[in-house]
């Protein structure tokens, strides 16, 4: 997962320099010139040198939405201030979401993977010869919006949010344009924006762009899919936008883009959805409008990062007992106790913790017992690290509390001797937990022992 701040690393792709702007001419104040290694211009140039289209690219594009537009805007705006660019901390960007989750749950947002996947788009060239050979498809309005972000986001972090009004109102219109490259540009353009101050967030959320951007979640292009979800992503990160977005209906939109999307459209759907159910409300709303069978499609076949976004996802939606019983009709089970078995990766205390939620329901509890889910836990407890015996026991505990026949099939597993070890040189929490456990495991004996007695 990339961090926000990996967002702010230094570029080699597109070299910076401090001097972003300067006059002219000595006659001109107001017009404002990028440096030759930043603009654009100079870029796209390159992009097109031989491409004799190049005045049909420029007659196509919307004019409120070049970069070229949007950017000078941004440019006279900073050339205003002399604030300088305070860096964002992690804590600082993760701080809404961190404070509602235990240590083990983590909430990756756009903030998430989003220079991950710019570096593994196809290269301009590519991606011409992709549109030489469909005459359908539309030029994108702002080439290299997103790979200039370093560059944006420094000016950006410098303005006002007031100052930045005119500049969202555009975006937000591009949103209802009829040219889905306009559309692609806007969404892009608020998701940057919305990405790293919670006072743009606000702005943004304002400004209209929730109702706009949801139709967008169902966009047949991949990328702008992408693009607006993402920006809903980071939008929900302000506490006032999340009833905007749910009373927009956005549920069952972010549903759909969590069966149909790209690996990045899922992952960040997913975090969107987490974030929307930190609203308790919103958890059976969620859960009702059919989001857990896609998030455990993606528990089983998603990335690593996509793992741990279903994962997290699962456990906060998995708070309510509906949910609970979906998650299990869904066939999560099955996928978590093959998580509890992969040490090192951060995914087994992960899916301990939400099979430990679902063993809260019968249902839960016999499809743990059906999948070999007490084997697989018997091992966390003797190879596990200290969280994961922690979680490892506390499950056992549930499954075998009101169970005689979950006790004898966990001494079958060879349960006694690491709980035993556990109960010993484990942490306080695990000990306790071990020798209340010990203790379930003597009672089979005993009754056993009664009933054969004469």
């Amino acid at each position: 997962m990339v961090s926000l701040g990996d967002s702010h690393s230094g570029s080699t792709r597109f070299p910076l320099t401090r001097n972003h702007y300067a006059a002219s001419s000595p006659n001109s104040s107001t017009r404002i010139n990028r440096n030759t290694g930043r603009s654009m211009r100079t870029i796209r140039s390159t992009f097109f040198q031989d491409d004799h289209s190049c005045s049909e690219v420029s007659r196509c594009v919307s004019e409120n939405l070049t970069e070229s537009v949007i950017d000078m805007r941004l440019g006279e705006l900073a050339s205003r201030t002399n604030k300088p660019t305070k860096p964002i901390s992690t804590e600082e960007e993760f701080l809404d979401l961190s404070q509602a989750f235990s240590d083990f749950s983590v909430c990756s947002s756009d903030i998430s993977g989003e220079l991950q996947r710019l570096a593994c788009l196809p290269s301009p060239e590519k991606e011409l010869k992709a549109e030489a050979e469909e005459p359908s498809a539309e030029p994108e309005p702002c080439l290299g919006f997103l790979q200039r972000e370093t560059f944006s986001t420094e000016i950006i972090e410098s303005i006002s949010p007031e100052d930045l009004q005119p500049t969202v109102k555009i975006c937000v219109d591009g949103l209802q344009s009829p040219s889905i490259a306009v559309k692609r540009s806007a969404a892009a353009k608020l998701r940057l924006l919305a990405k790293n101050r919670s006072d743009n967030r606000a702005l943004i959320g304002e400004s209209g762009a929730v109702p706009a951007l949801i139709p967008l979640l169902r966009c047949s292009d991949p990328w702008t899919q992408e693009h607006a979800v993402t920006a809903l992503l980071n939008l929900s990160l302000h506490e006032s936008n999340k009833a905007l977005i749910t009373n927009a209906g956005a549920i069952k939109s972010l549903v759909y883009v969590l069966k149909t999307g790209t690996e990045t459209s899922k992952q960040n759907a997913a975090c969107a959805l987490l974030s929307l159910a930190l609203v308790e409300e919103n958890k059976t709303s969620i859960g009702a409008c059919g989001a857990i069978p896609p998030l455990v499609s993606l528990l089983l076949n998603g990335s690593t990062r996509g793992k741990k976004d279903a994962l997290t996802t699962l456990y906060k939606l998995c708070s309510v007992k509906q949910n609970k019983e979906r998650a299990v009709s869904a066939g999560a089970v099955k996928p978590l106790v093959a998580l509890v078995a992969e040490q090192g990766t951060g995914l087994a205390e992960k899916a301990m913790v939400v099979l430990s939620s679902l063993a809260a329901v019968e249902e839960g509890k016999e499809a743990i017992v059906e999948e070999g889910g007490l084997a697989a836990l018997v091992e966390a407890i003797e190879d596990g690290s200290v969280k994961g015996k922690e979680f490892a026991v506390l499950t056992l505990l549930q499954l075998c509390a009101d169970s005689v026949r979950n006790r004898g099939l966990l001494v079958r597993e060879g349960g006694i001797p690491p709980l035993v070890a556990l109960s010993q040189s484990g942490s306080a929490r695990a000990k306790h937990k071990a020798e209340t456990l010990l203790g379930y495991l003597r009672e089979p004996r005993q009754q056993e022992g009664s009933s054969s007695s004469p």
